[in-house]
């Protein structure tokens, strides 16, 4: 693809983005490239980027068009977004917009005048609002201020670039050491993750699935605060594990992997789909052989559960929440509700917390945690619960993770924001 008409596919995917109210963005774009076979792998990529960087930029492009008078679309997003983040000028921005074919249409009068106002600006003015500056959504200035106080700014400012991308080493099939030297070998370079002992930090771009270790399976692409939250769970070989909210089961993977392959992990979810999506990648890493997938959408499954008093040495709830924490990868989520509400996501984690209580065994872990930055979703919640639950207590967390529980931010750890409580039921 030419510059111009990879100018016009991110306008296009823009707006269909902007038609799909209640679709994610990341499956929009998904569905978008699925649909263009034709689209090479690098323009595919480049097209994405820059979709990503304008969705993340939705607060400042806004203010930008306001003061302008500039009705609000996603080609003048973009005109905007090439003008102050890319840097262009009146020359190539006439280039890009030039109405030949896979082109944009070329700039009309109103649209220059516009362009020539944002030269030599950037994406964020001093005259905005510090909440329009650093992308906090009005609904959540609140409760964000309450958490992060005078960190505010720079906490926030930390979530306006992409995230890094990590690497889980399964340590049954591969040492982190052996890991890193074959994807070195492979052209893709790495270092090793500053908290979780079992990952692996990327150094640039990393094309991973042609590479010797991610099709062995000695790789999984997961963040390194999803990996501490499985590292919490203090897994080891032979014991009995749930994990009660295991999706598609990057953390099932960990979690045997950490048993090597010597115990049993359960992994339910109410999502069948996404639960058998996990097989495979079981039988990839050779961990299939420890975990059973059990679906709570099955009658019979749920039954099972209410069977299960007081059977498994460590449960692990990494539940439905408003996924705050990963507005890095999922810049529409700062804008945009996809599904419950914060007040009904809240009386979800606590009828999970209450249910899965009743299967941790005496001096059994129970490890809740979720990828929210709100203290709603996260502290009130383990306060609800220990008041109501008092045969549980608080284990407390390294102190370089948090205080008393793990508590992840991408300013301070360079992670998506997680939070995790290890609670501890007493006997045994």
């Amino acid at each position: 693809m030419k510059p111009a008409a990879r100018v016009n596919a991110t306008i296009d995917v823009l707006e269909k983005i902007e038609e799909a109210l209640r679709i994610p963005m990341d499956g929009v774009v998904g569905d978008y490239m699925r649909h263009r076979r034709y689209i090479g792998s690098k323009d595919r990529a480049a097209v994405a980027e820059r979709v990503y960087a304008v969705a993340r930029a939705h607060a400042r492009l806004g203010w930008w068009l306001e003061q302008a008078g500039l009705s609000d679309t996603p080609r003048h997003r973009v005109i905007a977004y090439l003008v102050l983040a890319e840097e262009e000028n009146e020359k190539r921005m006439a280039d890009l917009f030039d109405g030949s074919q896979y082109a944009p249409q070329p700039i009309d009068e109103e649209e220059h005048e516009f362009i020539k106002s944002l030269l030599n600006k950037s994406l964020a003015s001093s005259d905005m609002l510090e909440t329009v500056r650093v992308e906090c959504p009005p609904d959540h200035e609140e409760k964000l201020r309450a958490v992060f106080g005078d960190d505010f700014a720079p906490e926030m400012e930390a979530m306006l670039g992409s995230a890094f991308l990590d690497l889980r080493v399964n340590t049954f099939s591969a040492t982190r050491e052996k890991a890193q030297d074959s994807l070195k070998a492979d052209g893709v370079e790495t270092e090793p993750t500053p908290y979780s002992p079992w990952g692996l930090r990327c150094k640039g771009k990393a094309y991973l699935a042609k590479t010797k270790a991610f099709v062995k399976g000695w790789v999984e692409i997961q963040d390194e605060g999803s990996q501490l939250v499985a590292f919490l769970c203090d897994a080891k070989p032979g014991m009995q594990l749930l994990d009660y909210c295991a999706g598609a089961g990057g953390k099932t993977l960990a979690l045997a992997a950490a048993m090597e392959r010597k115990g049993r992990v359960v992994a339910m979810d109410t999502d069948e789909k996404r639960l058998e999506k996990g097989r495979k990648r079981y039988r990839k890493a050779r961990l299939t052989d420890i975990i059973e997938v059990r679906a709570l959408s099955d009658e019979k499954q749920r039954k099972w559960l209410k069977r299960q008093k007081e059977k498994f040495d460590v449960v692990l709830l990494d539940v439905p929440c408003s996924g705050s924490g990963t507005w890095r990868r999922n810049p529409d989520m700062r804008w945009k509700t996809y599904g419950p509400s914060l007040e009904e996501l809240t009386g979800i984690q606590a009828d999970i917390l209450a249910r899965a209580a009743k299967t941790v065994k005496p001096g059994g872990r129970l490890v809740y945690a979720t990828c929210s930055l709100f203290t709603q979703e996260n502290e009130a919640q383990i306060e609800a619960f220990l008041q109501e639950h008092p045969e549980f207590t608080v284990l407390p967390v390294d102190e370089a993770l948090g205080k008393n529980f793990m508590r992840l931010t991408p300013h301070r750890h360079g992670t998506d924001g997680f939070f995790a409580a290890v609670l501890v039921r007493s006997g045994g």
